[in-house]
Order: C-alpha cells, then structure tokens, then sequence
C-alpha cells in the first residue's frame, strides 16, 4: 500500500515522528513536502528550516520511504497524482468541522474517482512547530 501525507516538516520534533511511524505501519510512505514560498504564502512566515533541509531531514527518518516536492502549493493534485496513493494520512487535527479536502483542493468525488482513501491518525498534542518556534521567541 502507497501511503501519502504532506506538511511543512518545519522544525521537525516528535508529532512528525509520530505521524511518520503511523503511515509506516499501514505500507510504503511518501510525503510530500511544501515549498519555502508556499508556506510563506500560506502562513505569512518563511520555515526556519529551508526546502533542501527539511528534506534531507525528512529521508534520515526510518519511517520514510521517498520525499517528493508539492510544486503544486495549495492543488496538491498534482503531487496526488504522481504518487498515485491508496491512502492519505493526515493528523485528526484536520478533521471535520476542518475541510482537509479543500486545503489539498481535491473533493471525495475526486478521490472516490482515483481509489484513494483519507484516514485521519490522533494527532500528537505534545508539540508543533508552532509552539517551539514560539517558545524560540521568547
């Protein structure tokens, strides 16, 4: 089984671990990474770890089978589309009321129509990127 998750990776810490190992256990896993300039875009905040880092991280980690770049930045179809996944892992801190389908701009019909399943894994409440970065700051 192809299993696809994506994500900044900024700063990565044990909720990535976590994540990673949880995408192992169900087959061979792919994660697609975002650009510097889309995390930018989206978050309004350069990553403090850039592209060619964050991925040279992400391949050291034992979980982690192959590393693609979403050159797409919020389509991710076409990323989707390369790997050609059965299944999507994403923390269950994008579950609904959160539409994770409209961050990847794909809908169910479309993963219905492509044979990919979504799961969503506990997310790991410990830390984020976001709160080691801001206990950076301090």
């Amino acid at each position: 089984m192809i299993v696809y998750t994506g994500g900044t990776f900024d700063l990565f810490h044990v909720g990535h671990v976590e994540l990673l190992k949880k995408c192992k256990e169900l087959g061979e896993v792919v994660v697609s990474v975002n650009t510097d300039e889309f995390v930018l875009q989206y978050k309004g905040l350069k990553p403090n770890v850039c592209l060619e880092h964050r991925i040279e991280v992400l391949l050291a980690c034992r979980y982690v089978d192959k590393v693609i770049v979403n050159e797409g930045g919020k389509d991710s179809k076409p990323a989707i589309l390369c790997v050609k996944p059965d299944i999507i892992v994403v923390g269950d801190d994008w579950a609904p009321p959160k539409n994770y389908l409209k961050q990847l701009s794909v809908t169910q019909q479309w993963l219905d129509e492509h044979n990919i399943k979504l799961m969503f894994v506990p997310y790991c409440k410990k830390t984020s990127s976001s709160k080691i970065r801001a206990s950076c700051e301090k």
